[in-house]
């Protein structure tokens, strides 16, 4: 499946159970769902080509919101193990709508990260949160992890 994304090779195989993919992160075979597939080639797209640290990230943390267990799809940490970005995926078919939005900021309600992706593969959308002004501004790009300082205004 072509994706709106650097080439990247990703782990795939045949199981019994159906083609599976290596997650790096998580370090195991997970099935490879089309939404799998974009988080597998986001992920590596943000090691390689944006220079996020693989040990900084986490695939499917889990939270606790309004006393339910919820998953966030990817959570990238700073330096001090503080989130700094949330990325949720949906597979390539799903267009990225308000819902997607709102549910990220769900998230974001817990974690307080100050960047926020949304990537179904084809769009991507990534927003810094500037909390000490209680605003927003959307990016014309997916920057580099050493331009992401909760300090500093993009």
């Amino acid at each position: 499946m072509r994706l709106n994304l650097p080439e990247h090779t990703i782990k795939v195989k045949k199981t019994a159970q159906g083609l599976v993919v290596w997650d790096r992160l998580r370090r195991r075979f997970v099935a490879l769902t089309p939404e799998e597939h974009v988080r597998q080639v986001f992920v590596e797209f943000l090691i390689v080509d944006r220079g996020f640290p693989a040990a900084r990230m986490g695939n499917e943390m889990s939270l606790m919101l309004n006393g339910i267990k919820r998953r966030c799809d990817t959570v990238v940490s700073d330096d001090h193990g503080e989130p700094l970005v949330i990325v949720e995926y949906k597979a390539p078919s799903i267009t990225i709508s308000q819902a997607t939005f709102d549910q990220i900021v769900r998230y974001n309600m817990v974690l307080h990260a100050h960047y926020l992706i949304v990537t179904n593969g084809m769009n991507h959308y990534c927003c810094r949160i500037d909390y000490a002004h209680g605003t927003y501004a959307f990016l014309p790009d997916i920057p580099h992890y050493g331009d992401l300082t909760p300090g500093q205004q993009q």
